[in-house]
């Protein structure tokens, strides 16, 4: 019977090698196979994250990094003790218009069979949206003022979990540099700091 480590890591293994989408840009960008009770869910890489095999390695990441050493992880702890998902797992392009593609309707489908792999995998107790495209695949909502700052207990692939969502840390948003997004990041962020499974990764228990 293999742990559940050895099914993680064949679990990324397999994820690694995914080339159903045919509009994304490889490689697959997966963070560290860590059996962890928080599950960070991002967007989509970026045109960086390929290069550095790592999601949230360039300007955003340091943004949100930051947040999260305001609460008590530091970047390298962090990507040690979370494990790192996102909607969807390679870079989707340029947008003609500016900014990066966001990714279609199919290629989320697609990739959300990884999520809900890792969701059976994990069996998470908190849940990390970040940007708005993550925090709508677990909640429904018309503004980010409606869900940013509380804690929201729902079922995610059939798994009861509580959710925390998080604002882009883009440079290009202004969203959680102005108010009221300002100060609704700062409660999320202490949400987070209260919840008892962030409380115990904190501690290293």
């Amino acid at each position: 019977m293999p742990s559940p480590e050895q099914l993680l890591l064949a679990h990324r293994q397999k994820l690694l090698a995914c080339m159903q989408c045919p509009n994304m840009i490889g490689p697959v960008v997966a963070g560290s196979p860590v059996l962890s009770k928080i599950l960070l869910i991002g967007q989509a890489p970026g045109d960086k994250e390929g290069f550095y095999a790592k999601p949230f390695a360039w300007t955003a990441g340091k943004t949100l990094f930051k947040w999260f050493e305001q609460i008590g992880l530091d970047e390298q702890t962090f990507r040690q003790r979370v494990y790192m998902a996102a909607v969807c797992r390679c870079f989707p392009g340029k947008n003609p218009k500016g900014g990066d593609r966001v990714p279609d309707a199919v290629e989320i489908s697609n990739c959300s069979v990884w999520l809900k792999a890792e969701v059976a995998l994990l069996k998470p107790a908190l849940i990390l949206p970040v940007g708005k495209l993550a925090i709508l695949q677990l909640l429904s909502f018309d503004k980010l003022t409606e869900v940013i700052g509380k804690t929201h207990a729902t079922v995610y692939h059939d798994y009861p979990v509580d959710v925390i969502p998080l604002p882009h840390p883009s440079g290009a948003s202004t969203w959680h540099r102005t108010e009221p997004g300002l100060s609704l990041l700062q409660s999320a962020l202490a949400e987070i700091q209260r919840h008892s499974v962030w409380r115990e990764l904190v501690q290293g228990t």
